[in-house]
């Protein structure tokens, strides 16, 4: 029994600020200072508030240190660990009570509005030890479900709990497996999509680093309700780490007689094996991704049959996204009411949010279905940094649309996001300020779209195209007010024609955006002017005279020598030889650089 455990971040974020460095330098220094029989080191998953990374735990007193580095070790060794005196300055400011009291996470603002369900063990356990997801109650759900219920009790719960699809569509997971229950066939399959390939999201990863057998546990589960005996989980290689801690922990799940034949002597066989997809955005959608694991291009195919009949191999399959197995294991053992007693009516549970953009508190946070944007972004985010105001939020990548400012108190579950033309999609959260201009955005997501198109369908292909080119016309200053109704109009049969989702909800950015950011587009094409300042062709920076100090740092800065001026008197841009890096702007201290 050790007397201190440290918990160390091992998710992605915090291991690309050093964290492995930290922990080969914890576990030198505590053996050094002989308290290697004492202290524990645990590597866990993502504890959430990415914006302080890397993160250290030390339990039992909680201290929460953030923005560890490798040279901050020794100290927290010989003070804490040795001397029992926690170091103040390294800690997460929010926690501190005064100079000998912390207070529990769970009491700031960060953590205090959320509830981790699917994120119950990221931070908590060491996601490479079986032993430790089973202390957590790991595998007792598929104990249950094996020893104690029928198949059709399985589906039955799942109904009744309303637990919605988090792959973006929100489609009722009960109705899924018992779609596929009920197609009889000499194999089926349980497939995981874990292919998360929106700008700026990371929830599916950050589970799979932190947590994976409640995912393996879960797909086991599917597995016996629909009667499959193979599981898929097709993941994306860019997630070294995940793919890493997926492998280790199927190897133990067989090792422990948790996966393979006759699990829990019930009789019920279940194995589950890794592909890789190479990064393709497409092979997300369902058919494309079983295409893809079958070997084949990566393209979706048309709908009806759907794969509840004729899925994977022509077999009946089952298809949920990491973040709604995360949720299973927990609907099992704590019933189907208690479930439905979080989030709201129709979107019941939690939501998991990639927290990002323009925000004080970068990272993941899981929330009840229900919770306010404002909540998320004020409460929970910290809110918008330097200054700024918040303007408009992006919900589900480059399938959903902007939210602005004015219904910033919108409820956030499925029906809500909808109603205002945007969608929950898997859960990427993008927040912006002032300065981001939307008809900006609205390209930087068609350009994504239109680079991950798999270029079978002519709607989406060429379509997109299309609205990529009038995006461009407008930000560059040539649109006219012809070219705005030509793209909505060009919007409008994209979604109505395309083969899959990619391609039937692309437009939404350039659809949210016109509804309520119009007059941007008017004032680009009308005004030749980016109200934001972002656009880059239709922004000139100019020095304002009277608060030019001539410090002459601006000049010493630029790139391309376009400033002019003696020292102590008012500088001038020359805009012929400006190349709008904005390096003026930044570097001048007196805020005498401003954009026109």
């Amino acid at each position: 029994m050790f007397r201190s455990n440290v918990l160390v971040c091992g998710g992605t974020g915090c291991t690309s600020s050093n964290s492995e460095q930290i922990i080969e330098k914890l576990n030198e220094e505590i053996k050094a200072q002989g308290l290697d029989k004492e202290v524990n080191v645990i590597r866990t998953g993502c504890f959430g508030l990415c914006a302080l990374g890397p993160i250290m735990v030390v339990y039992p007193e909680g201290a929460f240190y953030s923005r560890v580095t490798p040279e901050d070790v020794p100290e927290i060794v010989s003070e804490h660990l040795l001397k029992g005196r926690i170091v103040t300055r390294l800690l997460y400011q929010e926690t501190v009570v005064d100079e000998n009291t912390t207070k529990s996470l769970n009491e700031t603002t960060f953590y205090a509005k959320q509830m981790r369900i699917a994120l119950r063990n990221c931070g908590v356990i060491n996601p490479e030890v079986i032993d430790e997801y089973i202390a957590q109650d790991g595998y007792a759900a598929l104990g249950k479900v094996l020893t104690e219920m029928t198949p059709q009790q399985v589906i039955d719960t799942m109904l009744a709990s309303g637990l919605r699809g988090r792959g973006g569509a929100g489609f009722p997971t009960g109705l899924k497996w018992k779609f596929a229950a009920a197609n009889q066939a000499d194999q089926k399959y349980a497939c995981c999509n874990a292919d998360e390939g929106d700008p700026g999201a990371f929830m599916d990863r950050s589970v799979l680093e932190g947590d994976p057998h409640s995912v393996l546990e879960a797909m086991a589960i599917a597995g016996y309700a629909i009667g499959a005996s193979q599981g898929y989980i097709y993941i994306r290689a860019e997630y070294p780490i995940a793919v890493k801690r997926l492998q280790i922990a199927i190897d133990q799940a067989r090792e422990y007689g948790l996966l393979g034949k006759n699990i829990f002597d019930s009789g019920f066989d279940f194995d589950i094996d890794i592909r890789l997809g190479a990064g393709a955005f497409v092979c997300g959608e369902e058919t494309a991704l079983m295409t893809s694991i079958e070997g084949k291009r990566g393209e979706p195919r048309v709908r009806p049959p759907f794969p509840a009949l004729k899925g994977l191999f022509g077999k009946p399959t089952v298809l949920n996204n990491v973040e709604t197995y995360a949720n299973i294991p927990q609907i099992i053992l704590k019933g189907a009411d208690w479930f439905k007693s979080i989030g709201t009516e129709k979107s019941p549970g939690t939501k998991v949010f990639a927290l990002g953009g323009k925000i004080t508190n970068t990272g993941l946070v899981e929330v009840p279905m229900g919770t306010t944007l404002r909540e998320v972004v004020e409460d929970i985010g910290g809110g918008v940094p330097g200054g700024h105001t918040f303007k408009a939020a992006q919900t589900g990548g480059p399938s959903g649309g902007c939210i602005p400012a004015s219904l910033i108190d919108t409820p956030i579950d499925y029906d809500n996001l909808i109603a205002i033309g945007s969608m929950m999609g898997s859960g990427g959260l993008i927040v912006m300020d002032e300065t981001t201009c939307m008809v900006d955005i609205a390209k930087f997501f068609l350009e994504f779209t239109v680079d991950e198109s798999c270029g079978k369908c002519t709607p989406c292909r060429v379509g997109t195209k299309r609205l990529l080119e009038i995006l461009d016309k407008i930000t560059s200053g040539k649109g006219t007010l012809e070219d705005i109704d030509k793209l909505e109009e060009l919007c409008y049969y994209i979604k109505e024609n395309s083969l899959c989702g990619l391609g039937q909800t692309a437009p939404n950015p350039v659809l949210s955006t016109l509804k309520y950011f119009r007059d941007e587009y008017v004032a680009h094409v009308t005004e030749h002017r980016c109200p934001a300042g972002a656009c880059k062709a239709l922004t000139n920076f100019h020095i304002e005279a009277e608060k030019c100090k001539g410090c002459t740092l601006c000049a010493r800065n630029c790139p391309v020598g376009a400033i002019s001026g003696k020292v102590k008197e008012p500088h001038v841009i020359d805009t012929s030889k400006c190349i709008k890096c904005g390096v003026c702007m930044e570097k001048c201290k007196f805020q005498a650089v401003v954009k026109k």
